[in-house]
């Protein structure tokens, strides 16, 4: 059987100003029956590698350096002992996570891992941190988009928009560059298209984000309550 995609959803409790909330990730397997590669494992590190079962984990691959996309990946590859990648811009958020370890492979734009038949091509896609990344797989018409863009539009952190400039420039530029039917499988979450996507970003562009008054449901974003701080003038 080629390679596919398989979705794991993990879930956490953050607790802000004596408030619990809840809290849920998806976390991207993607191979064949003999070997995968992991894309962001969140919290629980056994629920991911009960999916995975006996297929070998050739690499973890963190889109960006936050929490919610590194906090099981030191478990999830030492079963293997397998490397761990990371844009070299997003590695002191990292060391907020894991203070007394570093990534194995700091990753570049256009870089390439493979796994089974398919490709996975890194795109940076800055702006919700300096290191962040997109990883495109043409073979499997997917691109995982970590906090980078997401179904409702570009994701946040904390509940803003750190860099939005940034952001709506490597969405412009890299993702929407992509083919419509281009599956947008982001950190949080259900997925979208492309094609779905894009005919927004002109709004995007023109200030509607900024305009819209935040949302009163549930927490989606644990990075803020984890008391990440960033200042992507220093990274």
């Amino acid at each position: 059987m080629g390679a596919r995609i398989e979705r794991v959803v993990t879930e956490g409790v953050v607790e802000i100003d004596g408030t619990e909330h809840k809290v849920e990730n998806n976390t991207w397997i993607v191979g064949d029956d003999e070997e995968v590669i992991v894309i962001d494992p969140a919290r629980d590190a056994e629920k991911i590698l009960d999916q995975i079962g006996e297929r070998e984990v050739l690499a973890v691959i963190c889109t960006h350096g936050l929490p919610d996309h590194v906090g099981a990946a030191i478990e999830v590859a030492s079963r293997d002992e397998s490397v761990i990648a990371l844009h070299p811009k997003d590695k002191p958020i990292w060391r907020e996570t894991w203070s007394e370890t570093w990534p194995d492979i700091e990753m570049e734009d256009e870089g390439v891992f493979g796994v089974g038949d398919v490709r996975l091509e890194v795109l940076e896609t800055p702006g919700v941190t300096m290191g962040g990344v997109s990883l495109y797989s043409e073979e499997l018409e997917a691109v995982f988009t970590g906090k980078s863009l997401q179904a409702d539009g570009p994701g946040k952190l904390g509940g803003e928009y750190p860099a939005l400039a940034d952001q709506l420039t490597s969405i412009g530029g890299r993702l929407f560059t992509l083919p419509g039917a281009t599956r947008v499988l982001p950190n949080q979450g259900e997925e979208s298209r492309i094609g779905d996507l894009e005919p927004h970003f002109d709004d995007w562009v023109s200030g509607s984000l900024t305009r819209e008054k935040p949302s009163d449901g549930p927490l989606t974003d644990g990075t803020g309550a984890a008391g990440i701080q960033l200042n992507l003038g220093d990274q």
